[in-house]
């Protein structure tokens, strides 16, 4: 077997791999014979078929059998002779030698990248330190309290906080447009549910009310036929209600199904769900920060054909969330290019550092990731123990804890430093 490997581009590999022809003839009589051996044609005993008419009868066949193996086995067999790491399938394009004395193809295909992790010491990173006082806790208990409040309607002019019942009626130069009507809509004043000017009519407004004005849309608007345009209004008031929050006492913690414990658990769960909150987003800060460095520090050319892969993957996901089944109603491929190379490029620079480093999966890290899966579940602990068993999930969890093993060696060994904030603020 000859080899030769040229060079069409930066990762691009053009492979020419040329057979003699004795091999490829000594395979083709070894299965023409085994064939006679059995072969069954009509006007001949089983076994008695002469060569001549095996060979018209399968040559062809056996002879196009024969190259196709041979093809796979000896390019195999020639990336490793030549120590190449291929991409995906090579594109394979027989050729015709001198008098039929050997056989040769040109295999096209793209190489892996060699990558060499560089300055890995000197990323710098930030971690939020995060603290909880009595005032996030105070808010965060507000927040709750009115997911269980409740309406009264009163009778007098709406305030900010009031929930003001309306029905309305929007026309454009006299003409109603299309999402321009409500009837009965409730609007919390002063959380910005409608445009200003709409919200800002319904201040001072009591029931049986009727008024007109004008609203103006903003000129970003996603309804192109009213961004910027003034809008006359109609809107007739069926009531004005105010909050009522739930005290704070066992009754909230009821309300959310605490069932042992009264306030005082309550607030704990809160303040362990808050915490775990916190944590999950300084987590999820900090990789997207390693992942942001690790790039900026390291530029190199990816394989195309990864890329074309990803972006593959990224558009059935898309399709698949959008619920859409028909590829010719798929979101355009190249959308998802920028996405798709870098996904592709922190793939290849974890694994990388995962070899580098000669990191392992970490038992104890895979029941901590199963653990923080399950917290905040009722019946949390029978749930970890059910997946700490299943070893379809545990494969599944196990490459996702890996590669935080990857980056938290990437912070371990960077410059990192902390800043104090307060929950209420980063949360925010």
């Amino acid at each position: 077997m000859q080899v030769t490997v040229e060079s069409t581009g930066k990762l691009e590999r053009r492979m020419r791999v040329e057979l003699p022809a004795e091999r490829i003839e000594r395979e083709v009589d070894t299965r023409l014979k085994s064939v006679g051996r059995t072969a069954k044609l009509k006007g001949f005993r089983p076994g008695k078929v002469p060569p001549k008419v095996v060979k018209q009868r399968y040559g062809k066949q056996i002879r196009e059998e024969v190259l196709s193996e041979l093809m796979q086995k000896s390019y195999s067999d020639a990336v490793m002779q030549e120590n190449l790491h291929p991409v995906g399938g090579p594109k394979i394009k027989p050729e015709t030698t001198d008098g039929g004395k050997s056989f040769a193809y040109v295999a096209t295909f793209e190489i892996m990248p060699e990558i060499e992790l560089k300055d890995l010491d000197k990323l710098e990173f930030e971690k939020p330190d995060v603290t909880i006082d009595d005032n996030d806790l105070d808010d965060m208990i507000l927040k709750l309290r009115k997911q269980k409040a409740t309406w009264n309607e009163v009778e007098r002019a709406s305030g900010e906080g009031d929930r003001v019942i309306v029905d309305f009626t929007g026309t454009l130069k006299g003409e109603e447009f299309k999402g321009g009507k409500g009837t009965e809509v409730p609007v919390i004043l002063g959380q910005g549910q409608m445009l200003p000017d709409f919200e800002k009519a319904l201040f001072g407004v009591k029931a049986g009310d009727e008024k007109s004005f004008k609203v103006k849309f903003p000129k970003d608007y996603h309804a192109e036929d009213l961004a910027g345009k003034k809008v006359d209004f109609a809107i007739k008031t069926h009531r004005v209600e105010e909050e009522s929050l739930p005290p704070v006492d066992d009754s909230l913690a009821e309300a959310f199904d605490v069932k042992e414990g009264g306030i005082d658990q309550f607030m704990k769960d809160v303040k362990d769900n808050m915490e775990r909150e916190a944590d999950a987003k300084v987590k999820s800060e900090l990789r997207e920060q390693i992942m942001n460095a690790l790039l900026e520090a390291n530029r190199f050319d990816i394989p195309q054909t990864l890329k074309r892969q990803e972006m593959h993957t990224l558009q059935h996901d898309a399709m698949r969330r959008l619920g859409v089944e028909d590829h010719s109603q798929a979101p355009p491929i190249e959308n998802f290019a920028e996405m798709a190379e870098r996904r592709v490029r922190l793939s290849l620079l974890v694994t990388q550092l995962i070899a580098d480093q000669r990191l392992t999966v970490d038992a104890s890290k895979v029941r901590e990731r199963i653990e923080e899966m399950c917290a905040g579940y009722e019946n949390s602990d029978e749930m970890v123990d059910m997946y700490v068993n299943n070893a379809e999930i545990v494969r599944q969890i196990e490459p996702l804890v890996l590669e935080q093993q990857a980056f938290d060696w990437i912070l371990e060994n960077g410059k990192t430093t902390t800043k104090k904030v307060a929950f209420t603020e980063y949360m925010r």
